[in-house]
């Protein structure tokens, strides 16, 4: 996506639209408060939605967005700057986005642009009736693991130990942990805990899964993976690992594969509960929506550099290929 339009659309609001009949409260000016990992490129379809819907910048919407930049320790006080400038709607991405946010505020609306397991960790009392002013959309969908390893193993069938990059002080992840290690029992493969918490720890944890042979990488979309996705697909080309991620601009910078919700789509759909929000609806009372659409992309070239030829019926099911 394009950051300096990205930042021209932070500073003097969205790009103009047509403004959709009945859309908006006359000569009423809303305040979003974005608080993120970083403007990467789902939120573009987030302001697209908003546009869609008639929110037009320096018409009737401004938006605030601050980015923790992979530093998750300051989301609380970025939550804060947003609570004290009054916005009406707090979108949040991730969850410790999400907890910060509700942390600050008990009052202002919090949409989850996206969220793991919101109703086991407490961020609702239940996807049905979220409760209290949290809802939104929730990132994980049933077995998704166990389909993320049946895609690695048909790519690359001989791999039996799976390193995985995680951080275990996350509570969200242990939940996704389980359920991969579960599933890895199945499909007979052995997972391997590479514990990463902070930037810091990257370089113990590729030393780790190099000297315990692992043959495949898998890492978590928190936002320090994230934020470091460029270090960690470098480190699997290097050592010859295939790979699997949660989020596409993974493989858009050298990963080989992800399988996983469709970013643009959750986030579009956030644009609507903030629409919702808006013309009068209560978070407690906007049940929380999880995944209608999953994305498959592969990275061609990263397949022919690490000698593995892709089976014909997988290049069909993907979604994207990059070449």
């Amino acid at each position: 996506m394009d950051r300096r339009a990205f930042i021209s659309g932070v500073t003097g609001g969205l790009l103009a639209a047509p403004l959709a009949a009945g859309a908006q409260q006359a000569g009423k000016v809303w305040r979003v408060g974005i608080l993120g990992n970083e403007n990467s490129a789902p939120w573009e379809a987030f302001r697209r939605g908003l546009r869609d819907l008639g929110y037009v910048g320096g018409r009737n919407l401004t938006m605030e967005s601050r980015w923790s930049e992979g530093r998750t320790e300051r989301l609380p006080a970025l939550a804060i700057e947003l609570v004290q400038l009054r916005v009406d709607v707090i979108v949040a991405s991730g969850t410790q986005a999400v907890r910060a946010a509700k942390q600050a505020t008990s009052t202002i609306p919090i949409v989850m642009a996206v969220s793991a397991h919101p109703d086991k960790i407490g961020l609702v009392e239940s996807l049905a009736r979220p409760g209290g002013n949290v809802t939104g959309l929730d990132n994980v969908g049933p077995d998704l693991k166990g389909k993320q390893l049946q895609l690695l193993k048909e790519l690359a069938p001989k791999v039996s130990r799976v390193a995985v990059l995680w951080n275990p002080a996350n509570l969200v992840e242990t939940f996704g942990f389980k359920e991969m290690v579960a599933a890895a029992a199945v499909i007979g493969v052995e997972i391997q805990s590479i514990d990463v918490r902070t930037p810091d720890d990257y370089l113990a944890a590729f030393a780790t899964v190099t000297a315990s042979r692992a043959d495949a990488l898998y890492a978590f979309g928190n936002p320090v993976n994230f934020k470091n996705r460029q270090l960690i697909v470098a480190f699997a080309l290097k050592s010859r690992l295939p790979s699997i991620y949660e989020e596409r601009l993974f493989v858009e910078s050298g990963g080989l594969m992800s399988y996983a919700p469709s970013f643009t789509d959750l986030f579009r759909r956030a644009a609507t509960y903030v629409d919702k929000i808006l013309k009068g609806a209560k978070p407690a009372d906007l049940p929380v929506e999880q995944p209608t659409k999953y994305e498959l992309l592969i990275n061609l070239k990263t397949a022919k550099a690490l000698g593995l030829t892709i089976p014909p019926s997988l290049l069909l099911r993907a979604d994207q290929v990059i070449e």
